[in-house]
């Protein structure tokens, strides 16, 4: 598979580099099946003074971005990739988007390009929308400061996805991967402070603690997501 390029445009660009260089994130860069780059689109901002927002008209609380820095920075980052169209997501961040999910986390895995475009202050001006992303994505129903740390989660969810990155049966067996919430897991030592792990999973019957497996994941979404079984 080819190689993820991931473009975030964002207006706080040293927010990122921590959270990426560690970890599963960290060793897919380190082996070249991601590539992420950051992009401060108030460098692409024509205003004599930088400034990438302004007064909504009609008046209004707050300030919104406006669309030339963030054109400019998307055709930029267009005009660097060789990837095809249908390869790419160019992805809003927005309280307004469809609500992020493991599925859509598998569908960004099959990308080869993906752009995050992170908001600040207000909002958008409309005709970002309207023209120049193909998608928008929310990360539930509340209000961040801003679309950074909303861009960090699901691009985490959605690399570790990808082939190689981790085992392929870690995530098969993830909560929703399934539509089902992950069973119960338990390690060494076999009994603390006297919790016992379930005898089950000691017996070395793999059939059977499969099936208890699949008993305790359904269990468990009718206790805590019963509108995934719906």
């Amino acid at each position: 598979m080819a190689k993820l390029k991931i473009d975030i445009l964002t207006l706080f660009p040293e927010m990122f580099g921590q959270v990426f260089s560690h970890s599963i994130i960290g060793r897919a860069c380190d082996a070249q099946k991601v590539e992420i780059a950051y992009h401060d689109f108030r460098a692409f901002s024509e205003n004599k003074h930088k400034n990438v927002d302004d007064y909504p008209y009609g008046g209004g609380a707050g300030l919104v971005l406006t669309v030339q820095p963030i054109f400019s920075a998307l055709a930029n980052c267009v005009e660097q990739s060789d990837v095809l169209a249908e390869k790419r997501e160019i992805i809003m961040m927005t309280p307004q988007g469809e609500q992020f999910s493991h599925k859509i986390a598998l569908e960004l895995a099959q990308k080869e390009h993906l752009v995050f475009v992170c908001g600040h202050y207000e909002g958008f001006d409309e005709r970002i929308r309207e023209h120049l992303v193909t998608r928008e994505l929310s990360l539930g129903d509340f209000v961040l400061t801003g679309g950074e740390m909303a861009s960090m989660a699901m691009i985490d969810a959605t690399v570790r996805l990808m082939p190689d990155v981790i085992q392929k049966q870690s995530h098969e067996d993830d909560s929703f991967a399934t539509g089902l919430l992950e069973y119960p897991q338990y390690t060494r030592p076999r009994v603390f402070n006297g919790w016992e792990v379930p005898q089950i999973l000691l017996s070395g019957h793999h059939l059977q603690i499969d099936t208890w497996r699949k008993e305790q994941s359904l269990i468990r979404t009718k206790k805590r997501r019963p509108d995934l079984l719906k």
